[in-house]
């Protein structure tokens, strides 16, 4: 038995765990409310290779310990496509065991972009914790190229 952890391509088979993932991922750094209809299609599609891609950290039916949604489509100004991470997610109980695994979920969406020929964007878009996935980002991608910030109405 092996000790190494890798991320696999998901599978339709997954989409019950990684819908989880995602309700957790919501519960602790979402900014808005969150709405199942409209996240489904999305994992579906890329689970199924349609347009994206979801890496997964975990054997086939075993607990998912982490995972990486990218899509692919156009920015509002441009017909070029770009590989889009829409989330990336670690299980609580997995981000201080050894092995990496946000490292390896930033690895495995280089790899998409490089073997799909598309520009990845990828940021984080989140307050808590954000300094320690900034450094994991710069250490994976370089230099940011730009910034996020969230006014909320009535929040000053």
């Amino acid at each position: 038995m092996t000790d190494q952890i890798h991320v696999r391509v998901g599978t339709p088979e997954d989409l019950d765990q990684v819908m989880a993932l995602a309700q957790m991922m919501h519960a602790e750094i979402g900014i808005t409310s969150l709405e199942p209809q409209r996240v489904l299609p999305e994992i579906w599609a890329a689970l199924n290779l349609d347009r994206g891609i979801m890496g997964v950290i975990g054997a086939p039916g075993a607990p998912i310990e982490g995972a990486i949604l990218l899509r692919y489509g156009k920015l509002f100004y441009s017909d070029e496509d770009i590989l889009e991470e829409r989330g990336l997610f670690v299980h609580p109980e997995f981000r201080a065991a050894k092995g990496g695994r946000a490292k390896l979920l930033c690895e495995f969406a280089k790899t998409a972009s490089d073997q799909l020929g598309l520009k990845l964007l990828i940021g984080v878009m989140n307050a808590q914790g954000a300094e320690g996935k900034i450094r994991l980002y710069e250490r994976q991608f370089g230099a940011p190229c730009g910034v996020f910030f969230l006014h909320t109405p009535g929040v000053h």
